[in-house]
């Protein structure tokens, strides 16, 4: 079997580049921002080693499953046929994600 990769689609690439902004703005320190994307980035890149560590979700859209890091982010993601792992969504600070994945809002 070949090694997984990791894939993140547009929205979840625009989520990361909106937690870094909104992280720089708040705290004044872009490295302080980067910093903190690329510990989600580290973090997800886990997922191709343990796909199933998050919880599956099928109640909010099929094949969803959801992890967390650092209490502060909610990470969608789906585990394809190919057993690849795609990333959705990351959602920040207490979002309604269940909402936003069931097409709610």
């Amino acid at each position: 079997m070949s090694a997984r990769k990791l894939v993140l689609r547009p929205a979840a690439e625009t989520d990361l580049a909106d937690i870094y902004r909104y992280i720089s703005e708040r705290s004044g320190s872009p490295e302080t921002a980067i910093n903190y994307v690329r510990r989600i980035r580290a973090w997800c890149d886990q997922l191709v080693v343990f796909p199933e560590g998050g919880r599956a979700r099928d109640d909010l859209r099929r094949g969803v499953r959801i992890i967390t890091f650092e209490r502060r982010v909610v990470i969608a993601y789906m585990i394809l046929p190919s057993g690849d792992i795609e990333i959705g969504r990351f959602f920040y600070g207490g979002r309604n994600y269940e909402a936003i994945i069931r097409g709610d809002r």
